[in-house]
């Protein structure tokens, strides 16, 4: 592995405090230094010039889709598509077929990953027997495995009895369980945001409640138990107000929420397009507004992007009937910088941090810095590049995004992986 040193980039490392003009030196693996100049000394030099030097992103929330959906994504072509979108890691959601929820298929998963060599895969178990809601697997059993936390995701657990007793056992561990945060009785049947536009298409609609029901039940059993919940791709103003309140009071609680919410409202689905067919759904400007604020705030901890992918012919259905979900990898950077970077309700700083560490940290995982000794995952990021999103283009088998067409500012030039240069980005 060759010994690699980034000179004449713009640094930006959140946890280390760095923002400005520094070089890197990559050797075996890890950063070896960070210093304002490094001499050359025989190392392959990167010329970072213009670029953004950044820490890897992790991805706490990605769908895979292997085993049992290959024809949707695989690992390789999900991976592929992580590192475009320059994250260096992602966390493998459990609703494959079969589910993640045994040694098995994580095992499986993971082997899949070390032999594809792109982005690292940290899978997430299935917090119940096939996410069915009826009973725990075992924990100790996916935990050893490698997983990084367990989830239903795709699926509430609904019982609350179920749930507390979810919550005591993964206290145990000291990890998170990742919660898909909907009320089955209040949604079923919905297929979007329930208000003026669902009304107006005359399509039946998913109530803020939905999710605010199950955030505020969680947040109880939290407090009760002592234990960590996070809360996935939240939508609802009413949802970050009760997650303040309850880290206000100490309860451990984390969450995320996706790149599309945070850019756009149920507005989207315009003449029943299924390309805005997400879930939890896309809502409205007050509830988008109150998600840039919360992350702004550090209620919501980090950024995740949900990629969903499915095949054109589900997708190009009706709108009742096509599933919901979208790829989200390869356009997540440039649509946080229109959302957050352009208007100026985040920094470059605090973007990357939730984009990397923060997600990081919430997966128990190396990665999120620049620090010496850590792995050697860097993505170089031109801030002014200019270019049109083509899904016919993406590296992920998905080819369904809301921002198909848009023009976007800022993409991923170059990434290193564990000291690793990967060229097709």
């Amino acid at each position: 592995m060759a010994t690699l040193l980034i000179t004449g980039g713009h640094v930006i490392d959140p946890v280390n405090k760095r923002d400005g003009r520094y070089d890197i030196l990559i050797d075996r693996g890890v950063i070896a230094d960070v210093q304002p100049s490094i001499p050359l000394n025989g190392a392959k030099a990167i010329d970072a010039g213009g670029r953004l030097v950044l820490p890897g992103f992790v991805d706490l929330h990605t769908h895979l889709r292997q085993p049992g959906h290959e024809d949707k994504e695989t690992i390789e072509t999900g991976a592929r598509a992580a590192i475009r979108g320059g994250f260096t890691a992602v966390c493998a959601m459990p609703n494959t077929t079969p589910a993640m929820d045994h040694r098995g298929v994580v095992d499986e998963v993971r082997q899949e990953a070390r032999r594809v060599g792109l982005a690292a895969v940290h899978p997430i178990g299935a917090i119940t027997r096939g996410r069915q809601g009826k009973e725990l697997t075992d924990f100790g059993e996916l935990f050893d495995a490698g997983c990084v936390a367990l989830s239903d995701d795709g699926s509430a657990v609904a019982d609350s009895f179920l749930m507390r007793r979810a919550l005591e056992y993964a206290k145990l561990f000291g990890r998170p369980l990742i919660q898909h945060a909907e009320d089955p009785a209040l949604s079923a049947g919905g297929v979007m945001h329930e208000g003026l536009v669902s009304t107006t298409l005359g399509l039946r609609g998913i109530p803020a409640e939905a999710e605010s029901v199950i955030v505020a039940r969680d947040l109880a059993l939290a407090e009760l138990t002592g234990s960590w919940i996070h809360l996935a791709h939240l939508s609802s103003a009413k949802s970050v107000d009760l997650i303040r309140q309850a880290k206000r009071r100490g309860i451990r609680v984390t969450c995320e929420v996706t790149p599309h919410h945070l850019a756009l409202t149920h507005e989207a689905v315009g003449e029943f397009d299924a390309r805005a067919k997400v879930n939890p759904p896309l809502r409205t400007e007050e509830d988008r507004q109150a998600l840039i604020e919360a992350l702004a705030d550090g209620t919501i901890d980090c950024i995740a992007t949900d990629h969903a992918p499915h095949t054109d012919w589900e997708k190009e259905a009706d709108f009742d009937s096509a599933p919901f979900g979208i790829s989200g990898l390869e356009t997540a950077l440039a649509v946080c910088v229109a959302a957050l970077i352009a208007p100026k309700r985040l920094t470059w700083s605090q973007l990357v941090e939730r984009l990397s560490a923060a997600p990081a940290k919430i997966a128990g995982i190396d990665g999120g810095s620049l620090n010496p000794g850590a792995p050697a995952d860097v993505v170089l990021v031109d801030p002014a590049a200019a270019w049109t999103v083509d899904p016919k283009q993406f590296l992920s088998k998905g080819h369904h995004s809301p921002f198909a067409g848009r023009p976007l500012t800022g993409r991923v030039a170059r990434v290193i992986a564990r000291g690793r240069e990967i060229d097709d980005v």
